[in-house]
């Protein structure tokens, strides 16, 4: 066995069996036409009273701010305590664990708690972004496609309906011409149509190089696994389409923001000063996380550097996966904790916009630019962002007018 077929052997075993994932599409399928989760009232729930930060997360570099923050120490340095993050292995269970109060802190794809607060009425904050970018298009070198107009009568694979993968990807297709569908494999295609499907992320690769699927959009570490393992090549990157766009976010209880404000402060400033650590020092921190580091992540160091860190414009200049380094001036996954009510904004507007496998009838209630609002904790990263600087230097920030910014999108 080569080395990298071990280091997806392990990925396999470890990272997210297909059970969990299932559960997470029925939720998922269930936030579509308006129902709740699997073994979830999530109204009227009180947190524990007590100041300990226990993190929830999903064993991805969209985790990285929560765990940087805890392995290098910055929520003691802020005095308070933490206990070793708890791994995940689904969205479904990470959002019951936070909703039942087990955990106090955790990243979320950015349309789940959309759906929680105006869905469910559960009182989730977003209280900063996790990253930006990270994200990408892999395609299957049998398919021979350049370009998304070459995607027509294809099969693509996307992690979740309701994700910033599924939203971008679709913004691509449309730009080409081209029509996102939701039917059997099995269905003939028309020509300009493209059949989408949910797929846990592991799997991805291998289906990737048995040609089950033609291509798959999902986060980092697996576009690198589908390169080193499948084959594949980097169609397009997500950051290189929308401008720097977030994808999962940083999440707390407004009854625990409201009630506990110094302790909340706290646990801002360690964040932003992990996600300005991050930024500053990604092969570091990415061989931190990894199982060669302190094994926060199962992946192996080299492939979790490649994730956060290869972003050659020369080695991708066939077919043409990164067109505006140079305006973008953006990486592969970058670290800016301010949260932009722009792209909430689009981001909700995106959302009316996308195909999924259910109904959206939530969102004919939702404004964008009331949800940017209502949904968001300004405060509390605004006054970490005064304490640490050093997150102006993150890509598409203008120190001049950091808390407005317009978006920018170029499929």
């Amino acid at each position: 066995m080569s080395e990298h077929d071990d280091e997806m052997d392990y990925l396999f075993k470890h990272e997210m069996s297909r059970r969990d994932f299932m559960m997470d599409a029925m939720a998922m399928g269930g936030l579509a036409a308006g129902m709740t989760l699997p073994g979830m009232s999530m109204a009227n729930m009180t947190p524990p009273d007590d100041e300990v930060v226990r993190i929830g997360y999903l064993p991805i570099t969209d985790a990285t701010a929560l765990l940087v923050a805890h392995g290098m120490g910055f929520f003691e340095d802020e005095g308070l305590k933490s206990e070793k993050p708890t791994l995940i292995r689904g969205w479904s269970p990470l959002v019951e664990g936070f909703a039942a109060g087990k955990f106090n802190l955790v990243h979320l794809l950015k349309p789940i708690p959309v759906w929680m607060r105006y869905n469910n009425d559960f009182p989730v904050k977003v209280m900063s972004w996790a990253h930006i970018n990270g994200s990408a298009v892999v395609v299957g070198k049998h398919t021979g496609a350049e370009d998304f107009k070459d995607l027509g009568g294809m099969q693509i694979a996307v992690p979740y309906w309701y994700s910033m993968h599924n939203i971008v990807l679709q913004m691509g297709l449309r730009a080409a011409g081209l029509k996102p569908v939701i039917k059997d494999q099995k269905a003939k295609l028309a020509k300009d149509e493209v059949n989408l499907m949910i797929m846990p992320p592991p799997d991805m690769p291998p289906a990737l190089a048995a040609k089950k699927i033609d291509a798959f959009i999902v986060a980092e570490p697996f576009n690198a696994f589908g390169e080193l393992k499948a084959g594949g090549k980097m169609l397009r990157f997500t950051g290189d389409m929308w401008k720097n766009h977030p994808c999962c976010v940083i999440c707390m209880n407004e009854e625990t923001v409201n009630a506990k404000p110094e302790w909340t402060q706290k646990v801002m400033n360690a964040i932003v000063r992990a996600e300005i650590y991050a930024q500053e020092n990604k092969e570091e921190v990415a061989m931190m996380m990894s199982r060669d580091g302190k094994k926060y992540l199962p992946m192996p160091g080299k492939a979790v550097v490649r994730a956060m860190t290869y972003y050659d414009e020369d080695n991708y200049a066939k077919p043409h996966a990164i067109r505006n380094k140079e305006e973008f001036a953006n990486g592969r996954i970058d670290f800016s904790p301010y949260p932009y009510p722009s792209a909430t904004e689009l981001i909700v507007e995106s959302m009316n916009d996308t195909l999924v496998g259910g109904e959206k009838t939530f969102l004919d209630k939702v404004d964008p630019k009331f949800v940017a609002q209502d949904l968001v904790d300004y405060k509390h990263v605004k006054a970490a962002m005064a304490k640490y600087p050093g997150w102006e230097k993150a890509p598409g920030v203008d120190p001049a007018n950091p808390y407005e910014r317009e978006e920018v999108v170029k499929v």
